[in-house]
């Protein structure tokens, strides 16, 4: 069995803009802090601390933007995603087990937000890590997406979360 935390692996969750006032938001990437994620022949299992959640840097077309935002924004942003978005006070942990892992896919149940849902990733190994992306909508999970400003700010439904493992 591998064992995997914070400390040898990253999860980033990638959220992207939309609304008429989307030229004045970011796409990000967010960082998840504190997790568990173990490995056993093909079966995966893994929980993820919801309230660790933190912003990576902003994005833009597609790649990292560090000086995008001003840092001191970060803060407001984490606590929108925790409270009003993920409700950590209800929900802290996020947890996933694999049914089915091969060269190229990962499926399973993914459990956020008090609902458990079929989910799938697609492998995009490279030469440093083992990586696996998942696309799901988060109204899927009974989450409502980030609204401000009346709807014309918005984060869209559907997020990316990228798994990072070093390879052995």
């Amino acid at each position: 069995m591998s064992h995997y935390d914070a400390s040898t692996a990253q999860i980033f969750v990638y959220t992207f803009k939309e609304g008429m006032l989307s030229a004045l938001a970011h796409d990000l990437k967010l960082k998840v802090g504190r997790f568990e994620l173990d490995t056993e022949g093909g079966a995966v299992t893994a929980t993820f601390d919801a309230t660790t959640l933190a912003v990576a840097c902003p994005r833009k077309d597609g790649q990292d933007n560090p000086g995008g935002l001003p840092q001191l924004t970060y803060g407001e942003i984490e606590k929108n995603a925790r409270n009003d978005v993920l409700e950590v006070s209800r929900y802290p942990s996020i947890r996933f087990r694999s049914t089915a892992v091969t060269d190229t896919e990962v499926e399973g149940e993914l459990t956020h937000h008090g609902n458990t849902r079929a989910v799938h990733g697609v492998r995009k190994d490279d030469a440093q890590s083992r990586v696996a992306e998942f696309r799901f909508d988060q109204r899927d999970f009974g989450i409502k997406p980030y609204s401000a400003m009346f709807g014309t700010l918005k984060i869209k439904p559907e997020v990316v979360v990228e798994v990072r493992l070093p390879r052995e």
